[in-house]
């Protein structure tokens, strides 16, 4: 069956001028394919990948990187759809969607259920969703999102929305790709006290108060409030931009283009002020680090001799006759020896 698989994707992949081509045509079939391709650990996908990424650099790094975050339940879908249509059907402008769905940690499976959640958006010419599983990285990103992230830029979105799982506190890689960062709240739900936490608050350009409809507009104000005094405490952003913190209703598309109207002054304000080009400088040496680390996994992975000696150090840990961190540098030591 696995061999079966592996043949079909092999008859299934195309050139790297193809998909180049499909990609800069804005064939969303081919870009969708491509995607697939550069999340794919395939050495020989991986050496594909690679080309296309290559040939696509050059058309990529104009867009608007919004990361978009949030508690489970806070409605995220809703709102990424509430503010992917008024671009594509109000304003005219394209919009790319990359939504990470949490990998079960016991089936390594995940849900990938956002074009369901996102019915008008994902029907949307002007539109491109793609739902990828986490497959358990940290960050709340997938492995291959920045990749994603260029190859939809290289297909001419406009707008590029990075949806991450929803896991607090570990929302950091999302930072390093986006340019600008958006978290939604809840009021009156537990969340006020999470929201609080350092972390996520000195990474936020705008904190939205989402669900600020009908009884809850009050509580919603409230917190309002709290967390815009809580953001009073951090020093100034290195980029000049003061992380504001607003009030919507994505479900009435109540306060969508007040926001949207601060990512574009923010966007202004550091292209004037040069922090821009220092941001996507910034992203790019972000993305190498993580490239390397990726490369020297995967290089492990298709080393016979490591990963066997990876399986012998797996059983010394679980016997206890071996630390972790011992078991570790074995491992390191057995690659460099190679």
């Amino acid at each position: 069956m696995a061999q079966s698989s592996a043949a079909t994707r092999r008859r299934q992949r195309l050139p790297a001028a193809e998909y180049v081509a499909g990609i800069r045509d804005g064939d969303r079939a081919v870009l969708a394919r491509a995607i697939t391709l550069v999340e794919s650990d395939l050495p020989s996908d991986v050496d594909l990948a690679s080309e296309v990424i290559e040939a696509c650099l050059p058309h990529s790094g104009r867009s608007r990187r919004l990361g978009i975050t949030g508690v489970p339940g806070v409605g995220k879908s809703t709102f990424i759809e509430a503010l992917g249509t008024r671009l594509t059907r109000e304003l005219g402008e394209t919009v790319a969607v990359l939504s990470i769905d949490p990998s079960s940690p016991v089936s390594g499976g995940s849900i990938l259920g956002d074009k369901t959640r996102m019915e008008r958006l994902a029907t949307d010419d002007r539109a491109f969703i793609r739902p990828s599983p986490s497959r358990g990285h940290l960050g709340g990103v997938a492995r291959r999102t920045r990749e994603a992230m260029l190859l939809c830029e290289a297909a001419g979105y406009q707008n590029v929305f990075v949806e991450t799982v929803g896991v607090g506190q570990s929302e950091t890689t999302i930072r390093s790709m986006t340019d600008f960062f958006l978290l939604l709240m809840l009021a009156g739900a537990g969340d006020e006290l999470q929201g609080m936490k350092r972390g996520i608050l000195e990474m936020t350009d705008l904190i939205a108060i989402n669900k600020a409809d009908g009884d809850n507009r009050r509580r919603a104000e409230r917190a309002r409030l709290d967390y815009q005094n809580a953001l009073h405490l951090f020093p100034a952003s290195a980029d000049g931009w003061t992380p504001r913190v607003v009030t919507c209703s994505a479900l009435n598309r109540e306060g969508v283009a007040e926001i949207w109207d601060l990512v574009l002054e923010h966007r202004a304000l550091i292209e004037s002020n040069g922090s821009f080009a220092r941001l996507r400088e910034e992203q790019a040496i972000e993305w190498m680090r993580e490239a390397i680390l990726l490369g020297l996994e995967q290089e492990i992975r298709r080393d016979r001799v490591v990963t066997d000696h990876l399986a012998a150090m797996r059983d010394e840990v679980r016997s206890g006759r071996l630390s972790p961190f011992r078991a570790a540098r074995n491992v390191l030591t057995a690659f460099r020896q190679r």
